[in-house]
């Protein structure tokens, strides 16, 4: 059986591959080895995941394509502790923009982006992913992503600087006080996803005038910032994946086409797309 993860710093998908049945799907929380040590990975798949893990004797293959494993020591990270639980399985790590890339472009030539968490693009070449100067993460990157609209609609709430009405629905969902922030963002681990979390505020004022300019500014910071900086940047699709580009779908295509960016793909979660990527290569391969 063959086993395919796609995580992101907020969660983890699973999807197992069964032959003559349905696939099985898990969820666990984020295993950016940026973040975590290969011991608690190991914990969190043990306490989050034990049905999954029930099934090691029988998972031949694991394919885990996550952020933060983009450099060869965080590939080994999330390795070991995967090994560590799936002693009998061979063991795949790669980045999450590669997930994005099998996903959306297939064996095809594009620009990949992922606006969910966190915010990365890539360029693909039909088999490799090439990085560019971006991935920087939530303190000096991740435009338009989650973090970074839940980033701003705190700073604002803070300075004052929110209308008073929106400010109050903020106030009466999460009631937050700057010692709270300064807390989890400063003091506590995953800050990056405690300012993701804010975003889903987004969607609910996202008729306003306030929601709808933070989500041009930050849609179009992505678009200067990380596709224009590709110089054929629209002679190529360009494929999103993630929570904040499926679900503001609609404002990102009328930005990009604005920019001359023609999209391709726009998907929530690739791991379907992945799994049946990786089992036509896997087909492909065997002829």
């Amino acid at each position: 059986m063959i086993l395919v993860a796609d995580s992101g710093s907020s969660k983890t998908d699973w999807l197992l591959s069964v032959p003559g049945q349905q696939n099985k799907a898990f969820k666990s929380a984020g295993l950016n080895p940026y973040f975590l040590t290969e011991k608690e990975i190991a914990k969190i798949l043990k306490e989050q995941v034990p049905d999954m893990i029930a099934l090691a004797s029988d998972i031949t293959e694991i394919y885990f394509f996550g952020a933060g494993c983009s450099s060869p020591d965080r590939h080994e990270i999330v390795s070991n502790a995967i090994s560590s639980l799936f002693p009998e399985a061979y063991v795949s790590v790669d980045s999450d923009l590669l997930a994005s890339a099998y996903a959306t472009c297939g064996h095809e030539k594009g620009i990949c982006c992922v606006l969910g968490t966190g915010s990365n693009i890539s360029f693909f070449d039909g088999e490799d992913i090439h990085y560019g100067q971006h991935g920087l993460g939530y303190v000096l990157g991740d435009e338009g992503s989650g973090t970074w609209f839940g980033k701003a609609l705190i700073t604002d709430y803070l300075y004052g600087n929110m209308p008073h009405d929106i400010a109050a629905k903020f106030k009466a969902a999460y009631n937050l006080t700057k010692a709270d922030v300064i807390k989890n963002v400063y003091q506590k681990a995953r800050a990056n996803s405690y300012l993701a979390a804010f975003s889903k505020f987004v969607t609910e004022i996202r008729s306003t005038e306030y929601a709808q300019a933070l989500l041009h500014k930050g849609l179009l910071d992505f678009v200067d910032s990380n596709i224009k900086s590709y110089p054929q940047y629209n002679k190529f699709k360009c494929h999103f994946v993630g929570s904040i580009a499926y679900i503001f779908a609609d404002e990102l295509k009328a930005i990009c086409e604005q920019n001359d960016v023609h999209v391709g793909k726009i998907i929530r979660q690739p791991i379907n797309d992945l799994l049946e990527f990786i089992l036509k290569r896997d087909a492909q391969a065997q002829v």
